[in-house]
């Protein structure tokens, strides 16, 4: 199988794809984890809102790994993958805009989330806001957190916007009416 059927296939049927997007989003959460408490580099604002966008990406894959196989969840599912890789993406770009002393900078010390959503509160350990906004770390290679992230978000974007144009694309059924 060529690697272009195996990714219509991966984006079009069963729940690999779903599993992946879960991995990635547990993986983007725990690295943010490791860098925070085992590196020591303190979160802010944005890179907790940035957290979250990934946790939320992780949560559409578990869900929908779990949920059963149909055009409307898969249709649900890819746009909600969507909305949350490109809010992360969007806030991975205004972090690289403040690390490379452009944009307005401004960063508060608290995450600004309403009171019905106070996962900062809840859960402190996880999404508190610890520093002011000024730089992402290094991952490898002279890349940022907020370059990787900004990469990541645009090929998951990339990937999903290919699923939804397969998963939309009329068949030789839909011809014949």
């Amino acid at each position: 199988m060529s690697s272009l059927a195996l990714l219509e296939q991966m984006l079009t049927k069963g729940k690999v794809f779903w599993w992946a997007l879960f991995a990635l989003g547990s993986g983007l959460f725990a690295a943010a984890l490791y860098w925070q408490y085992v590196i020591g580099d303190d979160p802010c604002q944005v890179c907790i809102q940035a957290r979250l966008w990934a946790v939320a990406l992780g949560l559409v894959g578990a869900v929908m790994s779990l949920l059963p196989e149909t055009l409307l969840s898969r249709l649900t599912g890819l746009i909600l993958a969507f909305i949350a890789s490109a809010g992360m993406g969007e806030r991975a770009y205004y972090l690289y805009e403040i690390e490379n002393f452009r944009g307005d900078g401004s960063c508060e010390f608290t995450l600004g989330m309403p009171s019905w959503f106070a996962v900062d509160r809840w859960f402190p350990a996880l999404f508190e806001v610890r520093n002011i906004c000024s730089y992402t770390p290094e991952v490898a290679f002279g890349i940022s957190m907020a370059e990787a992230l900004m990469g990541i978000a645009f090929v998951i974007c990339v990937v999903i916007l290919i699923g939804l144009g397969l998963v939309l694309r009329p068949t030789e059924d839909d011809s014949a009416y």
